[in-house]
Order: C-alpha cells, then structure tokens, then sequence
C-alpha cells in the first residue's frame, strides 16, 4: 500500500524548473543548458512514472527504479535549493551596510567558486537521470499523464442482520426521530450522516432502513449506493430500479427523468444516499430538483466521510457518528471471534482479545476485520501476534478496515496525500498544535497554491481544514488562536502504510533512504539510529530523561544529515548547540523549546538564511539572543523566553519577513525594541506571562498589518497609549484579541481597536479584575461574530448599542456575577441588547 509520491514530486520540480526566476537563475550563474537537459530528463522519466507505480506492487525491480528516481528528483530539489541559499546570503551582503564584517560573516561565498561547484553537481544529478532513463526501457512502460487514477469500487445494499449491530441504539433513535418528525417548508429535509471510514454509516442507515415502523411510515424506500461517480444520469437509473425494479440503463436523461417523476409523484419517500464523496454544490443542487415531486414528509439521509459534502447536502446539522465504547466492541468481537458461548473455554485469548479491541479505538470495522481474522485460529501465539502487530502490517482483504480507510487517502489532491503521510512521523496519540503542523509543512516544502503570493502559513491552514473535513484528523480543543489536533489510531495506521519508505516514526523502520525520523532516546538507545541519514530532511529528536550525551549525539546527526529542513530538540537537556548547526544551510525549522539548561545560541546559526521557524519556548535559561540575528532574513516566526530586560538591540526589528512573534515567560522584560513598527509583515504578536513588562511601544499603533493579539498575564503592564488620528481608524487588520491578567487595565484600551472597528472578529477578555465598563464605542464592531467576558467580578453592564452588533453569534460570560444577573433570558436589564445572539451562555444565578 506504500505510496511512492515520485511523480508529484518530480512534477514539482520541473515546475520550479520553468519557472521565470530559474530561468533568470540559470543565466546568472552559467548553468541553463544542463538545466534545461536536467528538465527534458525529468519530464521523460516522468511520463512513465504513473504506470511504474500502479504495476510497482508486481515487480520488485520496478519499485527500486521508482526509488531511485525519486532520489534523484530528491537530489535535484537540493540543487534548487542551493541556488535559493546562494540568493539569500547574496541579499544579506548587499544589505549588509559593514562591508568586511557582513562578508566576513559569509566568508564562504565566493562565487566563482560556487559557479564551479554547482555547475559538477548539475552535471552529475544528469548523469544519474541519464542512467535512470536508460533503464526504463526494460519495464515496458506507458506515458500516462493523467493524475486521477481510477479508484475501486464500492458497492453496498440495504440489508443488514439487525442481531449482529451492537451499541446504535441511540444513534438509531436520533435517525428515527429525523424521519417521522414533521417540519415545514417545501424543501426535502436531507440530514447528513458523518464519520471517518467504517465507523459504522453505512450499518446505521441499514438498521433504520429495516425498521418496521420506517416500512410502514412511507410509502416508498430507496437505497442508492452513490459512491465516487456522482453522475446524474446514473444515480437516477439506480434511484428508479431501487425504487421499483425497473432496468432504464438504455434510455436518455429525459425518458429517465419521466419515469422518475412517474415513480415519486405524490409518495411520501424514504431516500439513502450511501457513501457520497461529491463536492460539487451544483451537481448536487440538479439532483436534489429531480426528487421534489414526492409527498410532504418525504426524507433523505446522506452517509459520507467529508464534513464539506455534508454541508453543501445537509438541510440540518449533520449528525457526527460517535465511536463505539470498548464494551460494545468487545462484545461485537467475541461474537466475531468465536462461535456462541465458546469464549467461556478461552479465557486466554479473550484477555488477548481485550488487547486486540483497544487497538480498533471504537471503529467497527476494524473490530470487524480482526475478529474474522482470528474466528479460525486458537492457537494463542496467531492472536498475540495480532495484539503486538501493526495493522498496516497484516493482511487485509478488500472490505477490511484499511482498504476501506485508503478510499478516503485515494480520493485526496496529490499535495494533501504528501502532507497526511508526513504525519506519521509522529507516535500515535500523540497532539499537535496546527500552528506547529503547519510551520513542518512548510519547512518541507509541501505546500502549493493555484494562487500567486499566497501566504504559506493560509495554504497550509486551508490544508488543516480540508484533513479536519475528510476526518483524517480529530479536533481536540479547540482555543481563539489554535486548535489542538491528534489522529486516530487507525488513520495513523493508514498514514504509516501510505509513507513505508518515507518516515521513521519510533520503532516503524523503512528499507529506503528515510526522510523523516522521530527518535525518543528514552525508549531507543542512540546506537539504533538508522545508518542511512543523508536524505534526511525532518529529525525529531527527543531526550527527556537526559539519557544521552545530547551535544554529541545532535553534532554527529548533523554530520550525517547535510540536508536536514526540520530540527526539533525540544526536551532535550543540552547546554549549547553544537558549532557544525552552520552548516545546515537548508534548515528551515530549529526548535529547542523547553530546554533549561541552554543559555545561548551559537552566533553562527545567523548564517542560516533559510531558517523560516526559531523556537526558544521555555528556555528560561537564555541570557540573550544571538548578536547577528538580523541576519536571519527569511525568519516568519519567532518564539521567545529569556532572561534579557530588553529586546532592543538584538535586531528584531530588522527581521521584516517575521509574520509571528511569540514572546512568553520573559520574567525579566520590562520593555520591547521601540521600533517594531518596522516589522511591516507581522500579523500574529502574542505576549504571555511577561510579569516585569511596564509598556508596549508606541509603533505597535501603526502595524496595519496585525491580524491576532494577544496579551495574557502581564501585571505590570499598563496598555495606555495616545490614541490614533482619526484618519487612520480603518488602516487596521486586526481579527482576534484576547487580553486577560493585566490588573492595570480599567477598559479595553481604544487604540488596540480602532482601526479595526469592520475586521475584528473574535474578542476574549479574561481576569481583569479592575474593569468596570466595556467602552461605547463596541457598538461600532460590526464584523464581530464572537464575545468571551471572563473572570471580570467589577464589570456591572453591558453597553449600549450592542443589539446593533448584527454579526455577533456567540456571547459567553463567566465569572462576572453582577453582569449575568443582568443577562438572565428575558428578565435581565441587558437581555434586550443580546437577545439577537443566538449562542449565549452565562453564570447561573441563585434566585436570592
């Protein structure tokens, strides 16, 4: 089930290859005609790959060549890469107004000797595609050049054995209760049925299909199993031969939409639409108009793995199918595993049984597919095996859990198949925040845009959203600036299958050149790092229990691993990063948050001018920030904790590609650099639990750019400032603010909002215990969706104007006593100002 990726990444390759700033390059430096044999290579290999992978599974000879291809487009993808490092530092000199120091920092720039050296590589990377394309002769491959390869089919049908469904008893009443309750309106009420692959859908909408008290409540019963095909014309030959058993394959889409209308006309109907993928509103909306000739009370119930189907089809809010509690798959997989009663004789194997349920995580299909694995074996080592095993690593069949599973993975754009199987470097259980996801993503170059200037930190929350949709991934909290992911178990199990010679993730070791490694000393000694780590690009390297030389270890990784984009040593105990970090020139991501003992960074890491993402996150022990750190010109975001009382002469200020600045548990920071006005590309600036800090500088006034602010825990801040001219009030971008713990404070300071009256959307204030009144002027905030009062006991009313706040969809208050008693629905004081706001919650008041 291993995916090989080679032709999406060679495509993205031969993109940056034609693209006009390597055309540019390519003449700058002397090297455009092996460029241009380097692309006519890549394209005719190309060409082939399509079919190399789908016949891979039937030659091992093939899926070599296919890796190393891949290398190659790998090895290529560095090259680019060097070009782009060589611009960089280029930009830094001709920046750089000390002239010997600047070039002394980058002494090894010479270009001439550059332009030799990359003009070897060059020819030596044609060389190796030369040798590759040689060989391609001998698998008789044909051009393919279409991308959507043609998926497997899923068929289902409306009978189920009612006896064998274990634990839906509620969800099955929720389905009923859709069906027979009346509703008005003309429009069919379609309710959307939602959950990860073989959760239990398809087995739900059977059971209700077969209810008697469903049979006789409508007149008519139709079970389409809609599957990837969304074609109009099909899916009516299906709805008209459910309906009455009528074959019309031969007739044309008007005599079909005769004989259905004939068929629905005046019938109260009862309509599944299984398994439905499509995503497209209008098809939809032309199916949808072929069903209205039925009877009032007529329903429908579509079943789907993607939350965007279920809101382009869903009349109501769709209803998220719950996992199933361990008992009921306990119970389903006895009943599975052994002929009735016959478990009382192996009590053995059901404590191994018990083992072997916790793996499926509530998914019932999983439970499904081991319990008949194991239904004709009793020997113990064959159910131990299956306990201790992989799932990805046993054998499935068709209708099993993962090749049901790898339907939702097939139905994904190529850039999101790269993007899942990155995750499954990490350990299962284990959550990420999307912020930190994305900055992976990016680091490794996954991400793509159809636009141009797109932001990568967009592309890649539009990516989040697109997984979250097609759940393969699960919300866990979800706060006003991030959400809180992890993966099931099982979709974990899935990403593992898809990224075999991709990803090392803990003890899950590939054959191939790994790419990705998560290593945890505390469960593997040092010595088990893989041998083959000059491909590597992502290294997580985890050492809590500081059971290993760390500086040592990280400095020979670093020796091995030339082309590492990712470093992430949090938790690790070292006291300073090894010198050889310098030449990590394609470093995009250094993380060494939650690390003590470190007291400063090696000046030297300012020669890395591809980093994008630096964390210091709970290094309380940093004295101070490199020197140079201006230098780090391709720097996005920024997260800090040190011991400094200023940051004002370490050059923040000139990073102006810095889109998030993170400054948290600075215990000693009483003020920021004055300047941060020249930060014209910030967007995101949190500042958390800085207790000494006394004031924000006056140029934060003037970042039109600042879409998220948030200030929590500052006690000594006092967020007074000159307010605006009144010809800049709508220069501003802000979207979230969340201020809490500033004693100080007696309002929300108006400057913090006032160019940003029609963009603010979320507001939080929270333990601001000297705030008496919200300011008049939030009846101004028109594109505020939602409000978060907590924690303010001397806060007594709301303002006036707050009904005109047409937006606001939620308004939540907590901790605010005398404020809720005037909130209470209906009776309080303030009630008519919120009464619009459909989502409200506040304290509950004891009636005195």
């Amino acid at each position: 089930m291993a995916e090989s990726f080679a032709f999406e990444i060679a495509g993205k390759v031969l993109e940056k290859l034609g693209s006009a700033a390597y055309e540019r390059i390519s003449l700058a430096w002397g090297v455009r005609e092996e460029f241009e044999k380097l692309k006519q290579t890549l394209a005719a290999i190309r060409a082939v790959v399509l079919d190399a992978e789908q016949q891979q599974a039937r030659s091992l000879e093939l899926s070599l060549w296919l890796q190393r291809f891949k290398d190659a487009c790998y090895h290529v993808e560095d090259l680019i890469d060097e070009f782009e490092i060589q611009a960089l530092r280029r930009l830094v000199l001709k920046r750089g107004s000390t002239g010997r120091k600047v070039r002394h920092f980058f002494s090894g720039s010479n270009p001439l000797a550059f332009r030799f050296r990359m003009g070897y590589k060059i020819k030596k990377a044609n060389e190796t595609l030369n040798e590759i394309s040689a060989e391609k002769a001998k698998f008789h491959l044909t051009e393919k050049h279409e991308t959507n390869v043609i998926h497997r089919e899923r068929e289902t049908y409306s009978f189920v054995k009612t006896s064998s469904v274990i634990g839906r008893d509620e969800a099955k009443q929720h389905l009923l209760n859709f069906l027979k309750n009346p509703t008005d309106g003309e429009d069919i009420p379609v309710l959307p049925t939602v959950g990860i692959g073989g959760i239990g859908k398809t087995t739900l909408a059977q059971l209700v299909f077969n209810e008697e008290s469903v049979k006789s409540h409508f007149e008519l019963r139709i079970w389409v199993c809609v599957t990837e095909d969304f074609d109009i014309k099909q899916l009516m030959i299906k709805i008209i031969k459910s309906a009455t058993g009528m074959n019309c394959k031969d007739m044309n889409k008007e005599e079909l939409h005769k004989v259905l209308q004939d068929c629905l006309n005046g019938k109260r109907f009862f309509m599944v639409l299984d398994d439905v993928w499509n995503e497209d509103k209008k098809k939809w909306s032309e199916l949808k108009d072929l069903l209205c000739g039925g009877a009032q009370g007529s329903r429908i119930i579509v079943t789907t793995r993607s939350r965007k189907v279920a809101t382009i089809t869903g009349t109501i809010p769709p209803y998220d199918l719950e996992h199933l509690s361990y008992e009921n798959c306990l119970s389903l997989f006895l009943k599975l595993a052994f002929k009735e009663g016959e478990e009382k004789q192996h009590d053995n194997l059901v404590r191994i049984g018990e083992g072997i349920v916790q793996k499926c995580k509530g998914v019932a299909l999983a439970v499904k597919t081991l319990g008949s694995l194991l239904c004709s074996t009793r020997v113990q080592h064959d159910w131990e095996l299956v306990r201790d095993s992989q799932l990805w690593k046993l054998k499935q069949e068709e209708n099993d859990i993962l090749p049901a599973l790898k339907l939702s993975y097939d139905h994904l754009p190529w850039y999101l198949k790269q993007c899942f199987a990155f995750c499954s470097v990490f350990p299962k259980d284990f959550e990420f925040n999307h912020l930190y996801l994305v900055s992976l993503w990016m680091a490794n170059v996954f991400l793509q845009s159809p636009y141009e200037n797109e932001d990568p930190e967009d592309i890649g929350n539009r990516y989040i959203q697109e997984l979250l949709s097609r759940s393969f991934f699960q919300k866990v909290e979800d706060e006003i600036f991030f959400s809180t992911l992890k993966m099931h178990d099982l979709v974990h199990d899935l990403a593992l299958s898809v990224a075999q010679n991709e990803v090392n993730s803990c003890n899950h070791y590939s054959t191939g050149n790994v790419r990705h490694l998560w290593f945890d000393l505390s469960k593997q000694d040092a010595s088990q790092l893989p041998n083959n780590l000059g491909c590597l690009q992502s290294l997580f390297l985890l050492d809590e229990e500081d059971k290993a030389d760390s500086k040592s270890l990280i400095a020979e990784v670093i020796s091995r691993s030339k082309h590492l984009r990712v470093l992430d040593l949090s938790n690790c105990s070292f006291e300073q990063l090894p010198n050889n970090i310098r030449y990590l020139k394609q470093l995009r991501n250094l993380n060494v948050a939650y690390n003590g003992n470190i007291k400063r960074l090696p000046n030297s890491i300012c020669n890395l001018q591809s980093l994008r993402t630096l964390s210091l996150d709970g290094c309380r022990g940093i004295e101070q920030l490199p020197k140079d750190i201006r230098y780090l010109i391709s720097l996005r975001e920024l997260t800090v904790t040190t011991k400094q009382t200023r940051l004002q002469e370490n050059g923040i200020s000139c990073l102006t590609s810095l889109r998030r600045l993170i400054l948290c548990e600075c215990e000693n920071l009483e003020n920021l650099f004055e300047d941060v006005q020249n930060l014209t590309a910030l967007r995101e600036l949190y500042i958390y639990e800085c207790h000494n800090l006394v004031s924000l500088p006056q140029g934060l006034k003037y970042l039109p750019t600042l879409e998220n602010l948030s200030i929590l825990n500052c006690e000594k801040l006092d967020l007074t400032m000159e307010e605006l001219e009144l010809e800049r009030e709508e220069d501003g971008s802000l979207r979230k603010l969340f201020i809490g713990g500033v004693p100080k404070l007696e309002s929300v300071p108006q400057w913090i909002i006032i160019g940003s009256t029609k963009t603010l959307q979320q507001l939080f204030i929270s333990n601001l215990e000297n705030v008496l009144t919200l300011p008049t002027w939030f009846q101004h905030l028109t594109s505020l969706q939602s409000l978060e009062i907590l924690n303010c006991p001397k806060l007594l009313v709301l303002p006036e104007g707050m009904q005109q706040l047409t937006a606001l969809k939620r308004l939540n208050i907590e901790g605010c006593p005398k404020l809720s008693k005037r909130c209470i629905e209906e009776t309080g004081e303030d009630w008519p100002k919120i009464a619009h706001v459909p989502d409200f919650s506040c304290d509950e008041i004891d009636d005195e």
